[in-house]
């Protein structure tokens, strides 16, 4: 202990002042705290704006359904009302004031008329999907992933039998400004909705179904 000690003596003053100086402390665990920092503040920043986008997303479903639903009868007492592309086109556009301030181009949207059958099938009757161009002021009609006749999947508390369905499907791929914070590729949200037709009890397209057709 004494030789060591002896040693430390020895230093010259400046190895001494070194060894004591601690004014750089503070700089040093602010360099290492800052990067910490700033990803815990991007990634709140990102998640709240992600939570926002995933809401607007489920009101642009519940839009869709809920306008098409609001379809008046073709007659007085008609119990089917008739779209064509133009109001379905009308439609899908409502997405772009919902999805306001974030940008609508992400938006993929489908509408599909299901039929609940006596044996509480429920099958696709037909389908339009529509985008959304980057600044455009109206959808763009384009072909569903779904085909008429195909069986679907409905919560079992929907399958009223021989009723009609208005299904809308609505995805979202949200690319967070800061990528490495929730990923590079984007967050792809999404939501459904189910409604009935309101006026009529079924809504047709392109004489689909024709007639509503009960069996």
């Amino acid at each position: 202990m004494k030789s060591i000690s002896r040693n430390w003596l020895r230093l010259p003053p400046q190895a001494l002042d070194l060894l004591t100086d601690c004014r750089g402390i503070a700089a040093t665990e602010f360099a290492v705290i800052v990067p910490i920092m700033l990803v815990m503040f991007f990634g709140t920043v990102e998640f709240s704006s992600g939570v926002a986008v995933d809401r607007k997303v489920t009101l642009v479903a519940r839009t869709l359904s809920d306008l098409l639903s609001q379809s008046l009868p073709t007659a007085p007492n008609s119990t089917s009302a008739t779209v064509d592309d133009t109001s379905l086109q009308n439609v899908f556009t409502a997405s772009i004031a919902i999805v306001n301030p974030y940008t609508a181009a992400p938006v993929k949207a489908q509408l599909t008329e299901i039929y609940v059958d006596s044996n509480q099938v429920a099958k696709v009757q037909w389908s339009k999907a529509a985008t959304i161009g980057t600044n455009a002021t109206q959808a763009t009609l384009a072909p569903s992933s779904r085909n008429a006749g195909d069986i679907i999947s409905v919560p079992t508390t929907l399958l009223t039998r021989q009723t009609y369905l208005l299904f809308s499907e609505v995805s979202y791929l949200y690319t967070p400004a800061v990528g490495y914070v929730m990923g590079m590729s984007g967050v792809t949200l999404t939501d459904v909705s189910y409604t009935r037709p309101r006026q009529v009890v079924c809504v047709t397209y392109n004489n689909i179904p024709a007639g509503c057709p009960t069996p």
